[in-house]
């Protein structure tokens, strides 16, 4: 069984009793102010664990455009995911994170990292217009369509609509990213360490709907997990080598019929 092969986890905290305003802070620096050299600081940590550690290899990172806004969509194992998805985009993500994260000292290098709270077990609209704000300044943000982490080592059965939501109030494109292998990454403490593969995905669109409804946000939040449970698939099957190939093979068939179509008569 894939959980009984699972270091420890501790039980999540779903709901957080502190009062909505004690989060405004924390919001409004990230509606005002981009990430600094904290975010730089952290990443070149982060990402010189992940090649060592976890041997972390990228797929598809140029599906990532490099600039306008953009969604990132990712599944969510573990605590690594934030900074195992940024190990191989250069530009800046901003993270809507569990309010519980946000407690001393680590809340400083949350904010200046620009990470901001969605509180759980609440409609925090908050946490949309900041999402919404940053998106308008053609930002790049991550947002886990499962919202919580899973605890089995398996995705979830079914997204939660918010990220339908933000997809169709924002008229952003959303790429589907498949982290494998990250459901493990807490073994490290038993001096076992997995290889992790990050896959991203072809960008998805929707049309921009000012007021989509319930069903309408979920619909378009199963349709990009649909997507990242298929590359999340094809990584489980074919594996990190065998999925490298495949991509090669396709961007190699998509040049030669561009040079096609260019050719003079």
């Amino acid at each position: 069984m894939a959980d009984e092969k699972l270091s420890h986890l501790k039980e999540q905290v779903y709901r957080d009793h502190r009062p909505k305003e004690h989060f405004d802070r924390f919001h409004e620096r990230a509606r005002t102010r981009e990430p600094d050299y904290v975010y730089e600081l952290v990443r070149c940590v982060t990402t010189i664990w992940g090649y060592l550690a976890f041997r972390t290899r990228g797929i598809g990172a140029d599906n990532v455009p490099v600039s306008g806004r953009v969604i990132l969509a990712p599944n969510h194992f573990s605590f690594m995911d934030h900074f195992l998805v940024g190990m191989f985009i250069r530009r800046r993500i901003r993270f809507m994170a569990k309010s519980q994260l946000f407690s001393p000292p680590m809340q400083w290098v949350y904010t200046h990292g620009g990470v901001f709270p969605v509180r759980r077990g609440a409609r925090d609209e908050e946490a949309f217009v900041t999402a919404e704000l940053i998106l308008g300044r053609e930002g790049c943000m991550a947002m886990y369509p499962e919202a919580g982490r899973s605890r089995t080592g398996k995705l979830a059965e079914r997204a939660k609509p918010g990220i339908g939501r933000l997809a169709l109030t924002t008229g952003t494109p959303v790429v589907p990213v498949a982290i494998f292998g990250s459901h493990k990454v807490r073994n490290w403490k038993k001096l076992q360490f997995p290889k992790v593969t990050v896959q991203y995905g072809e960008p998805m669109t929707f049309p921009l709907e000012a007021d989509p409804s319930r069903e309408r946000q979920q619909e378009v939040a199963d349709e990009i997990f649909a997507r990242i449970q298929e590359l999340h698939a094809g990584l489980e099957q074919h594996g990190r080598k065998g999925i490298a190939q495949r991509v090669r093979e396709q961007q190699r068939a998509l040049r030669r019929a561009k040079r096609r179509r260019t050719a003079p008569a």
